[in-house]
């Protein structure tokens, strides 16, 4: 068994963090102001910045950030605006929250979300994750639902997991929210340009008032595009890669009654581009260096690249004043998609079996291409809801929810050799019903204790069906014709190419917060959730695979402080969390695998630290840091490897790895992230700013297994936007930089064929210009 050890680099990086997560709630806790210091205070001081409340909704209530006894983290708009610059999407949040990791093999449309090292590294259609993406109170459950753009959002809240009671099935890892600006009867609004290298152009807007005394509305779009920055230096059919062109747009409409309020939400996404770039033998044998002259922006391939979604959605979010204290919730949502992604997925051209000069570059065992999309797909949620809000110790909320999915996934297959002419294909079908009842209750037991507890029950069960499928091409069943349906049936150990699995599970929380003064909050939290059974369907490499529901249960204590009369504010905490039949991934090998496995358990220890403080009046620092060492615990769980990599698993008789001991795919160890804001006021409310961002994340595992061409290096990569505003913060104007050191990694990889890796976004800059009214 092979073990990762954090190198004497990385543990000098981290040391700043580990040294502020311990002094930091040690001055917290003794932080005490008597009211005659208070009345000493000099003038200056009271008058000085500090930091605004943070209201978030991490129990579907608004509470200030300090009292939840969750761990979260929020993201203000500014923050979004900030990151977003470059017009990159909703990964550019990779880092920039502790123990978050987002990445992608499908570029844009597909991006997968893991916390605390927590996640899933599956890149089917059909698949399911371990974190749920909440957006405006409506689940995202397909992948491609998670994709959409980042515009107009007022915040993003990070719940780190199990969030199991109030948020339910899928979301043992946690849950990312997504809350758009809601319309009000102020007239406001803005309008951004921006422009940058490769011809980006990012364009935004929102507009938004009263239209009576209680209906008001507001409208959001988006427009983003850059050419293709990486040119094809083989007369394939794409000359260029990388470009893309997006468009998004959100319409609310919102009525405010005198004991109902119903706000109207419709949104819909358009995206055309390029998919997920794979480049072949970009990784120096032996080692996860790049290769010797790697140039990132050439490749030569031979087969298509496309990637095209259309989404749409909309929600009605309903409220009743009932009187006595209570109030009635009622959430419904619908969202479709319609998406095509197609690639080159041997990372070259030709094949090795056509001689020298007609393959490349580096070696190319057989051309592989191929195509995933969703034809045709609905999901449809209704939440019903009731809370107290009563003034006395107790209060609660109850309610029951129901989720109905049902969507075809179709796969294809293309000769590269021969044109790209289409050489195989397969159809799914996947139905998905699941209702739940949950409830929640608080009790104020002291004036200084204060205990919550949650519970869910959910009923969950999905049907696949393998509708259609042939093949000419490689397959275990390859015939002189074409391998069909009734043939990939005869592989299977049953004959059956459906799978009806159905789950019922029951999950709870309970926490407590303990104030011991004004200023600081202590907290402590146990909980658990679940994820329901995944589907695998047969096909051309694989047997249909079932992976049965996961179970997790976590244990985190924490400390919520306001520092130095709110001019500082510190959260930290430490985390424990085991999960049981975690369902893991095995993709790729030199079988080209796609199975799904359960681990007999896995487990993530570590600790958050979120830190902000203005060290002058005009300097707001920010400092977020996360400690993760997963592990997977199963002594008989072995997969298959890549077929040109240096494995350093021990292996079984048959040639796979033994992954017992691994940590989790895409999990590093530490991440860090700050930011740093100076301004230099001047007359008319305006001001000269300079705003730099930073992220670290260490090395990581692409897949279960260990190799040493297949761990992804350190990274760093920062940002720079020296601007002014004028007017008071009603026009802004700004040079930007994105990854400034052009820092340039592999980050994920595909590992069956070669030595195949996707790298990181480009250096980029721009100028933006901003105005709000």
């Amino acid at each position: 068994m092979s073990a990762r050890h954090p190198s004497p680099r990385t543990l000098r990086r981290s040391a700043l963090a580990v040294a502020v997560a311990i002094l930091l709630p040690m001055q917290a806790l003794a932080q005490s102001t008597s009211p005659q210091e208070e009345q000493a205070a000099p003038q200056a001081q009271v008058d000085a910045k500090t930091l605004d409340t943070v209201q978030v909704t991490a129990t579907r209530k608004v509470e200030n950030l300090q009292d939840v006894p969750v761990s979260v983290t929020m993201v203000s708009a500014e923050t979004l605006d900030v990151l977003g610059s470059g017009g990159n999407d909703v990964r550019f949040m990779s880092g920039r929250v502790p123990s978050l990791n987002i990445e992608s093999s499908f570029g844009r449309a597909f991006p997968r979300f893991y916390i605390r090292g927590y996640g899933n590294t599956d890149f089917r259609l059909n698949t399911s994750q371990p974190v749920s993406l909440v957006y405006d109170d409506v689940v995202q459950e397909n992948p491609i639902l998670k994709g959409f753009p980042v515009f107009d959002l007022d915040r993003v809240e990070v719940l780190r997991g199990p969030q199991g009671s109030l948020f339910g099935r899928n979301s043992p890892a946690g849950v990312v929210k997504f809350e758009s600006v809601r319309p009000s009867q102020e007239f406001s609004g803005y309008g951004k340009v921006g422009v940058g290298s490769d011809n980006m152009w990012n364009v935004e807007g929102a507009a938004g008032g009263g239209l009576t005394d209680q209906w008001s509305a507001r409208a959001s779009v988006l427009f983003q595009r850059r050419d293709d920055w990486v040119d094809n230096t083989y007369p394939g059919p794409n000359d260029g890669f990388e470009g893309y062109d997006e468009s998004a747009a959100r319409l609310q409409a919102l009525y405010e009654g005198e004991d109902f309020e119903a706000l109207f939400n419709v949104h819909a996404r358009h995206l055309n581009g390029t998919a997920r770039l794979f480049r072949a033998n970009i990784i120096k044998p032996g080692t996860n260096d790049l290769v010797d002259g790697f140039d990132e922006d050439k490749v030569a391939l031979d087969g298509l690249n496309h990637s095209e979604l259309d989404s749409f959605g909309a929600n009605a979010r309903l409220s009743w004043n009932l009187g006595n204290g209570y109030r009635l919730y009622s959430i419904t949502g619908y969202e479709t998609v319609e998406t095509y992604s197609r690639g080159d997925i041997d990372g070259g051209f030709g094949a090795v079996f056509l001689g020298p000069g007609n393959s490349g570059p580096g070696l190319i065992p057989f051309a592989s291409e191929t195509a995933d999309g969703i034809p045709d797909h609905s999901q449809w949620t209704q939440e019903f809801r009731i809370e107290s809000n009563y003034e006395g110790a107790w209060n609660w909320q109850a309610g029951l929810f129901y989720f109905n999915e049902d969507y075809d996934v179709e796969s294809f297959s293309y000769d590269s050799l021969a044109g790209g002419a289409q050489d195989g294909y397969e159809r799914v079908n996947q139905t998905n019903d699941a209702w739940a009842v949950f409830g929640a209750v608080t009790w104020e037991a002291t004036d200084k204790l204060e205990l919550r507890a949650g519970a869910r029950y959910t009923w969950d069960k999905k049907d696949l069906t393998v509708e259609e499928y042939w093949n000419t091409g490689f397959a275990p069943c390859v015939l002189a014709g074409k391998c069909t349906l009734a043939q990939l049936a005869a592989q299977e150990p049953d004959g059956d190419l459906s799978a009806h699995p159905e789950d019922k599970k029951f999950s709870w929380d309970l926490s407590a917060t303990y104030e011991v003064n004004d200023d600081v909050n202590l907290y402590a939290r146990v909980a658990t959730g679940y994820r329901g059974s995944s589907i695998q369907a047969a096909g051309a490499f694989n047997a249909k695979s079932i992976a049965e529901p996961e179970t997790s249960t976590a244990f985190e204590a924490g400390v919520k402080a306001d520092l130095w009369d709110s001019r500082a504010r510190i959260n930290a905490g430490v985390f424990y969390y085991e999960v049981k039949d975690q369902q893991l991934t095995a993709v790729g090998g030199s079988s080209n695998a796609n199975i799904l496995l359960n681990a007999d358990k896995s487990s993530g220890k570590g600790f958050e630290l979120d830190f902000q403080a203005y060290l002058t009046d005009n300097l707001l620092f920010t400092l977020g840091s996360s400690y993760n060492d997963t592990e997977i615990k199963d002594s008989d769980l072995a997969v298959s490897v890549c077929a040109q990599c240096t494995v350093t698993d021990p292996t079984d008789g048959a040639g796979k790895a033994l992954i017992d001991g691994n940590p989790l795919p895409q999990a590093p160890d530490w991440t860090h992230n700050l930011t740093l804001r100076w301004g230099l006021p001047t007359a008319n409310g305006g001001e000269f700013y300079a705003y730099t961002d930073w992220v670290y994340r260490s090395e990581l595992n692409f897949f279960l297994y260990e190799s040493k061409e297949f761990t992804g290096k350190s990274l760093v990569e920062g940002g720079l936007r020296l601007g002014y505003t004028w007017g008071y913060g009603k026009y802004d104007v700004a040079l930007y930089g994105r990854n400034i050191t052009d820092e340039v990694q592999v980050v994920g990889a595909i590992d069956f064929n070669n030595l195949t890796g996707m790298i990181n976004e480009p250096r980029l800059f721009g100028l933006e210009f901003k105005a709000s009214f």
